[in-house]
C-alpha cells in the first residue's frame, strides 16, 4: 500500500486535544495508589486503507487464559528493556502481528488506565501507520487473527449498540464482522472518537448480553 506521511486532520487534531485530559475522561477505571499489578502499553494504530483510514485490532486467542476471545489493540506487559509504554507498545506488536516498528509514527501516549480483570495499568499509544505492510499472525497462542477496520465501519450507527454485563453494567460495543468489540477497547475507542468529533448518532437503547 501506498506510503502516506501525513495523519489526516482529524487524528492530528485528536493530538492536540488529547494534551492535559485525565485518565477519568477516558475510562472509569485509573491506576489504584501504588500502581496496580503490572504495567503494560497498547497500540492504537491507525493507518490508510482502501477505505480510508483504519485502525489495526487483534482477536485475542480463545486458549488465553484472560479476556479470551476479544477484541483488543495489539499490546502487553512491560518488559524491563522498554524505554517507557510506546517502545512496550511497539515490541508487543512486532511480537504478536509482526509490525515494522519503522513503519509507525507514535502521536500521543495517552494517560495510564487500569484494567481491574486483569490488574494490569495500560498505557495507550496512540500511533499513526505512516509506511503499511503487511501485518500477520505470528504468535497464534496469543492472537486469533489481525483486523483492520475502517473508522467508517465503527462508526457507522447501525453496527454500534451496547453490551450488558451480569453485574448489570452496560458499556458501548461495535459489531465488527462476525466479532463484536467491547470492554476496555471499545470504551476507549468511543471516547477517541467522540474527542475527534467522528460519532454519529447511535441507539443505546439496542442492548445485547455478554456471551
Amino acid at each position: 500500500m501506498t506510503a502516506q506521511a501525513d495523519p489526516p486532520q482529524w487524528l492530528t487534531a485528536l493530538v492536540e486535544r488529547i494534551d492535559g485530559r485525565p485518565g477519568e475522561w477516558f475510562s472509569r477505571f485509573t491506576p489504584p495508589p501504588g500502581g496496580g499489578r503490572r504495567e503494560s502499553a497498547v497500540l492504537m494504530l491507525f493507518g490508510p486503507g482502501p477505505r480510508g483510514t483504519e485502525v489495526v485490532l487483534t482477536e485475542r486467542a480463545h486458549t488465553m487464559r484472560s479476556h479470551p476471545g476479544q477484541v483488543s489493540f495489539p499490546g502487553g506487559g512491560r518488559e524491563p528493556g522498554d524505554e517507557g509504554a510506546s517502545a512496550t507498545a511497539l515490541r508487543e506488536a512486532h511480537e504478536e502481528i509482526d509490525l515494522d516498528p519503522s513503519s509507525v509514527r507514535v502521536l500521543a501516549e495517552l494517560p495510564a488506565l487500569h484494567i481491574p480483570v486483569s490488574g494490569y495499568d495500560v498505557t495507550p499509544v496512540l500511533a499513526w501507520w505512516h509506511r503499511p505492510g503487511v501485518i500477520r499472525v505470528r504468535e497464534p497462542a496469543e492472537v486469533q487473527q489481525v483486523l483492520r477496520v475502517p473508522v467508517s465501519d465503527l462508526i457507522d450507527p447501525t453496527q454500534r449498540f451496547r453490551v450488558r454485563h451480569p453485574s448489570g453494567y452496560t458499556e458501548p460495543a461495535f459489531a465488527v464482522g462476525t466479532v463484536v468489540v467491547w470492554g476496555f477497547t471499545a470504551g476507549l475507542l468511543d471516547r477517541i472518537f467522540e474527542m475527534a468529533d467522528l460519532n454519529r448518532p447511535w441507539d443505546p437503547g439496542v442492548v445485547r448480553e455478554v456471551t
